[in-house]
């Protein structure tokens, strides 16, 4: 697959498109969006609303917010450069500065792969595939994929599989149904002052922001660009930009709505407060049946299995890109960082015993927040960066607003951890 360093056209001839022409660019912001809802923020999500009810729907709404601020930079420094940030870092910062922004994302990697890779294959156990068969076939398919196709191609089945996981949470949610207003559980806006509410924000601010979602938005939009040939006249940045914008946007805004869904999907399940009882996610799936079911189940299957393999290929796309760029590898050579990230994994999602899964995953992404620190840092320097950025350089007011958002998403992590 390819990468984003010296992202150049073949031959000269560049073709302009319209700035009308969204559905040319669609892919990449939407893809980082989808695979923001992955098997952890399913969990997390699910301990939210079942143990909160409808209480933390405020905090979803306003992770649109840091959401868009973030991914929308990343992706203007991909349009900006043409290149990827892992080589952007490289080449203006050095490659110390590189690897130290790039390899904690790798490590932290690793864990989220044999999540996602559990989250498959719990779905596929629901429909009758044993787990032993299940994690590593899909590890056969999900490294075909990354290294067989190239991204454009890639991207096709995966806004396809992301449609499956769109329609799986409506319906899951659409056969629980909405419980009256009015109810304890059903005050959208509610404060509560102990430990695990802290915590719990915390985990769903690291599910929103992840760290390969900034290396992979700042990437795939620079491929995407070069595959379809979208570069050459700054005319076609303007344009390239404004539809990068209201596409990460529009999946800021979905991403959320369907957090808000898992979360008032489990709203009101029996025990479901207790860590014990969602000791897999399988179990998430079968509390609903009482009250949503016996299809529930099955349809929240897929849209487990569909959420997990879009951020299992997002996930090791981007880590593979940013270790590639920092580290000034060979395209031929990538495949390897693929193989050794995603074995230990596969691995480990066959060996970890599923009752640790849920605090495993909650604790894993209160801990991406702190490791989001460097990234968040270093994409805001090269923002304001000019003889980086050129013409789509940040606005005093951009940059205010930016840091503002960094602030109070790494201060989210802090208070849980001091509360």
């Amino acid at each position: 697959m390819a990468l984003p360093d010296n992202v150049v056209p073949d031959d000269q001839t560049h073709s302009h498109f319209a700035s009308g022409d969204f559905f040319k660019q669609f892919g990449p912001a939407w893809l980082v969006m989808m695979a923001d809802v992955d098997a952890g923020s399913i969990i997390g999500g699910a301990q939210t609303g079942a143990i909160f009810g409808y209480s933390l729907i405020w905090l979803y709404i306003l992770l649109i917010f840091p959401l868009f601020i973030v991914l929308e930079l990343a992706g203007r420094v991909s349009i900006a450069t043409q290149k990827g940030l892992g080589s952007v870092i490289r080449e203006n910062y050095g490659k110390n500065m590189s690897i130290l922004m790039t390899f904690p994302m790798a490590i932290t990697d690793v864990a989220t792969y044999a999540i996602e890779y559990i989250g498959i294959a719990v779905g596929l156990e629901i429909v009758g595939f044993p787990l032993y068969l299940a994690i590593p076939s899909i590890y056969v398919v999900h490294i075909l994929l990354v290294t067989k196709r190239k991204y454009v191609k890639a991207e096709k089945l995966l806004i396809l599989v992301s449609l499956f996981l769109l329609f799986s949470f409506m319906a899951t949610l659409y056969l629980r149904g909405l419980l009256p207003a009015g109810l304890p559980d059903t005050t959208p806006v509610q404060f509560h002052h102990s430990s695990i509410y802290f915590f719990l924000i915390a985990a769903n601010v690291g599910a929103v922001v992840m760290p390969f979602m900034i290396f992979f938005q700042a990437s795939a939009t620079g491929i995407k660009s070069k595959e379809l040939n979208l570069q050459g006249p700054a005319s076609n940045k303007w344009a390239s930009l404004r539809i990068m914008r209201k596409e990460t946007l529009l999946g800021a805004i979905v991403t959320e709505m369907l957090m808000i869904m898992i979360e008032m999907t489990f709203t009101g399940v029996k025990n479901a407060n207790n860590s014990n009882v969602f000791a897999t996610a399988s179990q998430l799936g079968s509390a609903l049946t009482p009250i949503a079911g016996r299809y529930s189940i099955y349809i929240f299957g897929i849209g487990l299995m569909s959420a997990s393999f879009v951020a299992l290929v997002v996930i090791s796309l981007a880590s593979a890109w940013g270790l590639a760029e920092t580290l000034k590898m060979k395209k031929d050579s990538v495949w390897i960082i693929y193989v050794i990230e995603s074995f230990p994994a596969m691995i480990a999602a066959m060996l970890i015993p599923s009752g640790l899964m849920i605090s495993i995953t909650l604790y894993l992404l209160v801990f991406f927040v702190i490791v989001l620190i460097g990234p968040m840092m270093i994409l805001g320097v090269i923002g304001k960066n000019r003889s980086i950025m050129g013409e789509l350089v940040s606005g005093n007011r951009y940059q205010n607003i930016y840091w503002a958002t960094f602030v109070i998403v790494i201060s989210t992590a802090l208070i849980s951890l001091l509360y």
